[in-house]
């Protein structure tokens, strides 16, 4: 017969509870089940055998990121150790809600560890009943304790999560569709509403944007004069097209409105067209932040679409993950399980169809062209996210297979072969990390250069030079010529070389 202990985490500390009569009790389990809300009958089956309380609220958040990644702090480690030592060669299980971390715990101490059965139903009673199990508790210091270790843990994992940027594209690409919907609706609103007094304008200027500004500008048509032809010249971007408006409003069909209607599509074409240069605004924030977070995907499909991916997958670890299979049907779901279920074709692509590419290639080569393209995303996808220091080589190097491969499609020129290609790309990244570093070593030393002047002056007139110049380590006068001899050396060294 084993003796059962269940560990428990709480926010306070790590504890472990013996239990009386495991054999019978794991007979009789629905009776333990409804008998864990009550404590008397609970607290003569459960008693508290040991309890290691954190020392710091950093402490208690490094041991519970441990153990939610399934890994086992040093202190569970050592209070495991000094517990189950006691106990020398007794049969013992340890009950614990986490298999992951069951597997880690008997892994390292060689302890039995259990996690069905009885044991959940254990624990749910631990849980219940904490607060009067461990001494010098009460139920307001344990919520306290978990609400502040609750709201640790979350933050660390949203600034974990803030570091990649990958939910601001998420939501900039989410935006930025609502945002084309929306401005295209007003748009059409705008110019249906102000061609009943100005109907010649639409076929004039076709360009939304350029549409909503004019109608702003030039409000009641009777009022716009040949002086204004310049102003309205800005707007539309071309001389003729401004005196042919000119020219329409003199001889124009539509009907007169009131002021009153005519502030009012003053005021709408004036929404339009902020909600147009937001949209441009938005734009170039989401090519800013897609050539912070993925550079390489960026360069290889372009903004929008490669943060279409992005957001679809859910985030960049993920598109990652995907192979190029996924990568390539990603956001045609519904043609695909539409596709199984009737027996007919699946669909060749997917948000990827968007790109250029797939648009350049002929009817015949689309699906070839987007099963190689999705085998590209993929990887630069995985260069992006593994990447420590960001780069836009890659995916330039990428881009311009798929540039090669469309060739050969069309021309039959054979494109060179990929570890080539891959091989240069490596060395060009090398040779651009290497000169990075360099400007930045420059920089540093100049900053070392000023701050050993300043120490020297101020050793200088303080009579406490050399012990000025010992805590900065730059010390001797003699330091300085060795190092010129060196560069002298090497200079030497290369005029010999050439």
């Amino acid at each position: 017969m084993s003796n059962l202990y269940v560990l428990y985490e709480h926010a306070a500390g790590f504890s472990l509870f013996s239990v009386k009569e495991f054999e019978e009790v794991s007979m009789f389990l629905p009776q333990v089940e409804s008998s864990v809300t009550d404590l008397a009958k609970f607290n003569s089956i459960v008693k508290l055998a040991g309890f290691a309380p954190f020392k710091t609220a950093i402490a208690a958040l490094e041991n519970i990121n441990a153990i939610s990644e399934g890994i086992v702090p040093q202190d569970l480690l050592s209070f495991l150790d000094d517990f189950f030592a006691k106990l020398k060669k007794k049969k013992c299980t340890l009950g614990i809600a986490d298999a992951k971390l069951g597997a880690a715990i008997t892994e390292a101490i060689g302890v039995q560890c259990s996690h069905f059965g009885v044991v959940p139903e254990i624990l749910r009673g631990v849980r219940f009943h904490f607060a009067k199990l461990v001494k010098g508790f009460t139920d307001k210091s344990a919520g306290v304790a978990q609400l502040g270790l609750g709201h640790s843990y979350s933050r660390a994992k949203v600034k974990f999560n803030v570091h990649r940027s990958d939910n601001m594209i998420i939501q900039s690409i989410a935006l930025l569709d609502q945002l084309d919907k929306d401005v295209n609706t007003f748009s059409m609103r705008i110019r249906e509403w102000y061609s009943y007094h100005f109907p010649e304008l639409v076929k004039i200027v076709p360009d939304n944007y350029m549409f909503a500004k004019s109608a702003k500008f030039i409000k009641d048509r009777k009022n716009l004069t040949q002086e204004q032809l310049e102003d309205l010249e800005k707007i539309v971007m071309d001389s003729a097209k401004a005196q042919a408006i000119i020219d329409a409003a003199k001889m124009s069909m539509g009907m007169d409105i009131s002021i009153v209607d005519l502030m009012n599509i003053e005021l709408f074409a004036e929404r339009v067209v902020k909600l147009s240069e937001y949209r441009k605004k938005l734009s170039t924030y989401l090519h800013n932040k897609m050539n912070l977070v993925a550079p390489n995907l960026q360069s290889l499909i372009g903004d929008q679409v490669g943060a279409r991916l992005i957001s679809h997958a859910g985030s960049l670890t993920n598109l990652a993950k995907y192979p190029a299979s996924t990568v390539q049907i990603l956001g045609a779901e519904k043609a695909l399980f539409r596709a199984l279920k009737t027996r007919s074709n699946t669909p060749k692509y997917g948000l990827i169809y968007h790109s250029s590419f797939i648009g350049r290639a002929g009817l015949k080569n689309k699906g070839r062209i987007s099963r190689f393209l999705a085998n590209k995303c993929s990887i630069a996808s995985r260069i992006d996210c593994f990447l420590e220091q960001p780069t836009s080589v890659f995916g330039d190097t990428l881009k311009q297979q798929v540039e090669d491969r469309l060739k050969f499609y069309e021309s039959g020129d054979v494109p060179r072969k990929n570890i080539e290609v891959m091989k240069e790309a490596i060395e060009a990244a090398g040779q651009e990390a290497a000169a990075t570093p360099q400007s930045d070593k420059k920089k540093n030393k100049k900053k070392k250069r000023a701050a050993e002047d300043e120490g020297e002056a101020n050793g200088a007139s303080n009579g406490n030079g050399a012990a000025a110049e010992a805590e900065n380590g730059n010390g001797n006068d003699d330091g300085e010529p060795k190092k010129k001899k060196k560069k002298n050396k090497n200079k030497n060294k290369e005029a010999l070389v050439a």
